[in-house]
């Protein structure tokens, strides 16, 4: 049975519900497993043809001992959670015209309309099978850049054993995104808007590791998290990875490359492992906005926090992409004294510039950029233009990191991830087209509905948040449990 340890080495190593409910591990690391299942080219050549919903079972299977959750029991769960997604094949495909063997990789069919939905419908729906299981509760607390918390509203909404509390950097997101966490009236969905972030959603984390690190709280509220510390969203997210390599290939073994849009390094370090697990990845390309957090990371061996910069692409407007510390506990040996002492180093100074070799262990097989706004809207315009085909922001930068590392990738098929309907950026959609009016493409049903509804929201200023934070929270488990 596959064991899962804190990648900082603190803590016993605990089963997967365990892991999974608990999010963080107890000495505040990522959870990772002990060891990672090898895929062969005859497992890949099994699962060409396989459909989403039945590849994902395979692939989870390695990781989820069957005691833990049957063979019917995970089935169950996956069919449940992709059943709402718009799309029969869950993930589409857009080839490019102009491009030759690039391809869109649609990961926005889901119930809100981002590639948060892809891991969080299953991620979701696990943990309160686990719950209603065990006739327990949890609290959930997240921090969005825009799509992990409608997606997190989403699935939570309605659940009895689930309750969720969804930050947000108030005027940082967009106000359809905003909407779609705003306009849920279930009682158990809790959106907190939170103004004067500085530093955005990485400031939210922070309040979030401090609820984790007060220990009568978290124990009272139960807590725990679906954002991408949980490695059940890391672990689901590998899915699409080879998902994305089976259905582009002509014959198994061939190498492909990938450009993915990154900040928090959540999806990327899915694909990461992914690889590690034999997925015959050429190069990754990771694709930054004017942010740059991991650019910097892959080009220069620097991990650092800068200045936060507002941009097109304002999901990944991040500066501490925190799965890179889960990532390199695998190409660092699974040395957990060197996490540690990285993290720690991070934490006092907000620097941390990796030696030579390290560096050359954990960028090799990746490729970065980072693309500016305006090539960002003129890749929104150019292929809406000669394709008639509409990119999101975060598609965009992931078009345009892929074009300018082209000579570097060489001329393997490629995969570039679209991760966000265009409907949730419909101002930066009419600035890249210049247009007033967006065309249709640019509009989606769900938007539309939740601009005509009552919203429901706390809001609150960073500057108390914590503590304003902590008496909501307080006060709504006491009514939930009747005190």
């Amino acid at each position: 049975m596959i064991q899962f340890v804190s990648n900082k080495g603190g803590g016993k190593p605990v089963d997967f519900e365990t892991a999974i409910l608990d999010g963080f591990a107890s000495d505040g690391g990522l959870y990772v497993p002990d060891t990672l299942p090898n895929i062969t080219k005859k497992q890949l050549s099994a699962w060409k043809g396989l459909s989403y919903v039945a590849l994902a079972f395979e692939i989870l299977s390695l990781f989820i001992d069957r005691s833990i959750v049957s063979e019917s029991e995970l089935k169950n769960i996956l069919e449940t959670a992709y059943a709402p997604f718009e799309k029969k094949e869950t993930i589409p495909f857009y080839p490019l015209k102009t491009r030759k063997d690039t391809y869109i990789m649609e990961l926005f069919h889901g119930p809100t309309i981002s590639f948060k939905d892809v891991g969080l419908a299953f991620l979701v729906n696990l943990v309160n099978f686990f719950l209603e299981r065990k006739n327990e509760h949890l609290t959930l607390v997240v921090a969005t850049t825009g799509d992990t918390g409608p997606a997190t509203a989403y699935y939570t909404a309605g659940k009895s054993n689930l309750d969720a509390w969804v930050l947000y950097p108030k005027g940082l997101i967009t106000e359809e995104q905003e909407r779609q966490m705003t306009t849920l009236q279930d009682a158990n969905v809790h959106p907190v808007g939170v103004s004067n972030c500085p530093d955005g959603a990485d400031d939210l984390d922070l309040v979030i590791a401090k609820l984790y690190a007060d220990k009568r709280f978290k124990d009272k509220l139960k807590l725990s998290s679906v954002n991408s510390i949980n490695w059940g969203r890391v672990m689901m997210q590998t899915v699409h990875y080879f998902y994305g390599y089976l259905q582009v290939v002509d014959t198994i073994g061939e190498k492909i490359n990938m450009s993915v849009p990154s900040g928090a390094f959540g999806n990327l370090c899915a694909g990461g492992i992914a690889r590690e697990m034999g997925l015959p990845i050429k190069y990754f390309v990771v694709a930054n906005n004017t942010n740059a957090c991991l650019h910097r990371v892959f080009s220069e061996g620097r991990f650092s926090k800068e200045e936060i910069i507002e941009t097109p692409s304002s999901a990944i407007d991040i500066l501490v992409p925190s799965n890179f510390w889960r990532f390199l506990y695998f190409r660092n040996e699974k040395n957990t004294e060197n996490i540690k002492k990285w993290v720690d180093q991070f934490k006092a100074t907000g620097s941390v510039t990796f030696d030579k070799q390290t560096f050359e262990s954990y960028s090799k097989g990746f490729k970065s950029y980072s693309a500016t706004d305006k090539q960002t809207l003129d890749i929104i315009n150019e292929l809406y233009t000669n394709e008639d085909y509409l990119l999101d922001p975060h598609g965009a930068v992931a078009v345009v990191a892929a074009d300018n590392l082209k000579t570097e990738l060489g001329d393997e098929k490629l995969i570039c991830f679209a991760t966000a309907h265009p409907s949730k950026f419909p101002e930066i959609i009419k600035k890249a087209l210049q247009t007033s009016v967006l065309p249709k493409a640019a509009t989606h049903s769900s938007v539309e509905t939740a601009k005509q509804l009552c919203e429901k929201v706390y809001l609150c200023d960073y500057a108390h948040v914590e503590n304003a934070l902590m008496h909501a929270m307080e006060t709504n488990w006491d009514l939930i449990k009747g005190k």
